[in-house]
């Protein structure tokens, strides 16, 4: 049984806890079976088919076939284990983590060589909703004490 965690509220983050580890444990087996050179070859030859050996759902299928990380660790992969699939296309970690921040691979190894990410307005999405509403508010009282000035002073 899935259930709503404190952590789940952090924005871009999948924590690999016991729940996303039940859901994703045939994507994890695949990802493992990677370490042998005789399935890296058999996938590589016929994705979908090799996939068949494992009972995954039709959403982590997807993920996987388009290579879309994010998306395999939110349905319960493991980064550990799903490096192990961009290593089987040849790609490093470092090229993983560029592609899953949406940088590349230069600016991600400058982002972490400069410190990493900054904190600021990554805290929480709700955080981020009242942050959103109260700068949308702000905002908006500002405009409306303009468009009162800007009457007064032609009327």
């Amino acid at each position: 049984m899935t259930t709503t965690k404190e952590y789940d509220d952090i924005p871009g983050t999948f924590v690999f806890d016991a729940d996303r580890s039940r859901r994703g444990y045939h994507v994890n087996m695949f990802c493992m079976s990677l370490m042998k050179a005789e399935n890296r070859k058999a996938f590589k030859d016929n994705e979908p088919k090799y996939l068949d050996r494992f009972p995954m759902t039709k959403d982590q299928r997807t993920a996987i076939l388009k290579r879309d990380y994010n998306r395999i660790l939110e349905l319960g992969g493991n980064i550990y284990f799903a490096a192990k699939l961009g290593a089987t296309d040849g790609h490093s970690f470092q090229h993983l983590a560029a592609v899953m921040t949406g940088s590349t691979q230069q600016d991600y190894a400058a982002m972490m060589l400069a410190g990493g990410r900054s904190i600021d307005g990554n805290r929480s999405k709700s955080a981020a909703t009242r942050q959103g509403a109260a700068s949308s508010k702000r905002s908006s009282t500002s405009r409306s004490k303009a468009r009162s000035k800007g009457a007064t002073r032609r009327g």
